[in-house]
């Protein structure tokens, strides 16, 4: 019997990942199977007593519920999860970003805004202060394109509604709403927007009045305002609605892409649909590729607090100060408080879906997802939906549901979006293009409409370096107008979730 190939990831693990099903009676490493091990899990390679740490990358992932036997198959039914002290030892392995410059700057084509920031797409929003507009919302973006006036104008990408499930129902203040309230004027100054209709109903809790003031905000060109009780009701607000737009629309269309440096790209770094391969192949690829573009002076943006439960103390050990370790360490602690005040622990977190893949626990599956942060230093740390100020790798504090995990990093300026799978995730973003990276080259061949780039080929010898590398390229491609798969397909336009903090009322 040919033995199957397998993967050792540390000279410490106490397992090793089957890249090939393993079937019993097979010895890979020399250890003889006892039972059948899917691709993707993980298979003792020496006896591991009841309570011991099980192993992977160097790290523990778990404790063994009971005696496992060297060539057992290790995953739920005898592995659990307890809590274990970690050494953070903030900034231990933080490095200058001055000594990583590029011999060669990369370049991309997008449109300056004249706040300074740069997009890589040009749409026109109309946002939603409540629920209770939506429909109207979608009614207006759905006369603009049943008018055929976008073609008027090649160098607008859409005119998208945004809507969302709240708005009203929340208190009026506190974390909730704050939230809110970043999201919102976080999409309506994302550079891919040109302008911005936000439409109300009028009595709700999320006032755009109160947000105008509080920001500043004035009518112009670019940003106008209106309430469906104010303007006389739907038929009324739909037809107000579709004029204003009409009027935003040449201004909108006179950006035109010129040549500008990478460094001007916000990358948002996310994972879905996750498997046992996503922490060998696609997400170190895609830090390979967020390492790159912080060489050449972008941003990208960790996510997912959930997700790198456990994995933590390797990010602060990166921080370039105790401040920013520190308040990583601090949105960990309120993750623990807000679960199990919910009900809840932060083992939830691994699905259905990511366990059947391989993945056992949610120290596990952190320490994978950590991985598309690459190795850079890490120069900031950012609530929900808060914009992204520093330069180089930082993380922001977001869920780890993909949809609201990557509304909170558009929403803090995220012009670019990088998404791995191994399960085979359904997902696209508006206004910010999504570029999806299977994890094998199995789901990348049968979901390939849905697939960019294939990282499954990690397994086959091509080096993280190159995958990175292929990345990056794919990257700066989409940046000046090629259209992502998702983009082709059409999503975006239902993936705009806010993270409702709090109580509904």
């Amino acid at each position: 019997m040919p033995n199957p190939r397998t993967l050792r990831l540390h000279v410490e693990d106490n397992v090793i990942v089957s890249v090939d099903p393993i079937e019993a009676g097979s010895a890979p490493e020399g250890v003889v199977a006892k039972s059948r091990v899917p691709k993707g899990h993980k298979m003792a390679t020496a006896g591991i007593t009841k309570g011991q740490p099980i192993m992977k990358f160097g790290q523990i992932i778990g404790f063994a519920s009971r005696d496992i036997a060297p060539g057992e198959w290790v995953h739920e039914h005898n592995v659990e999860m307890h809590d274990f002290a970690r050494d953070y030892r903030i900034g231990e392995d933080a490095r200058p970003l001055a000594n990583m410059a590029p011999d060669a700057p990369a370049t991309f084509q997008g449109f300056r805004r004249a706040n300074g920031k740069t997009g890589t797409r040009n749409y026109v929003a109309i946002l939603t202060s409540v629920n209770c507009s939506a429909s109207v919302a979608r009614f207006m973006a759905k006369e603009v394109e049943r008018s055929g006036i976008l073609g008027d104008y090649p160098n607008v990408d859409g005119v998208i509604a945004l809507v969302h499930g709240t708005g009203c129902g929340i208190a009026a203040k506190g974390e909730g709403f704050e939230a809110l309230k970043r999201t919102q004027w976080g999409y309506a100054s994302n550079p891919n927007i040109a302008g911005v209709l936000l439409v109300g109903l009028g009595c709700e809790v999320f006032q755009i009045g109160r947000m105008k003031q509080e920001y500043s905000l004035v009518e112009s060109e670019s940003f106008r305002t209106m309430t469906i009780q104010d303007t006389g009701g739907t038929k009324k607000t739909v037809e107000a609605g579709v004029a204003r737009l009409r009027e935003m629309l040449p201004a909108a269309d006179a950006a035109q892409r010129e040549t500008v440096p990478a460094s001007e790209l916000v990358l948002a770094l996310q994972c879905g649909g996750s498997d046992g391969y996503s922490g060998i192949t696609a997400n170190p690829a895609l830090g390979a590729a967020a390492d790159l573009l912080v060489r050449h002076g972008g941003t990208a943006i960790l996510s997912e607090t959930p997700e790198i439960y456990g994995a933590e103390h390797l990010l602060t050990r990166r921080a370039a100060s105790r401040e920013i370790g520190e308040k990583l360490v601090g949105m960990i602690r309120w993750w623990e408080d807000y679960t199990a005040r919910n009900g809840g622990e932060m083992n939830n977190n691994p699905s259905p879906g990511n366990k059947a893949g391989g993945l056992t626990t949610i120290l596990e599956k952190s320490l994978g997802a950590a991985a598309k942060g690459g190795t850079s230093t890490l120069s900031g740390v950012y609530h929900y939906a808060e914009p992204v100020t520093a330069k180089g790798f930082v993380f922001m504090d977001t869920p780890g549901y993909d949809p609201v995990s990557a509304t909170g990093q558009v929403a803090g300026g995220a012009n670019i979006l990088a998404f791995t799978t191994g399960r085979g995730s359904a997902y696209g973003c508006k206004p910010t293009p999504s570029i999806k990276l299977a994890t094998n080259s199995e789901i990348y061949r049968r979901m390939i409409d849905d697939m960019d780039i294939n990282c499954g080929d990690v397994l086959d010898g091509v080096s993280i370096e190159q995958k990175g590398r292929e990345i990056f390229d794919k990257i700066l491609r989409v940046a000046s107008g090629e259209h992502s798969k998702s983009e082709a397909l059409g999503y975006g336009d239902a993936e705009f979730v806010p993270w409702q903090i709090g109580a509904t009322m």
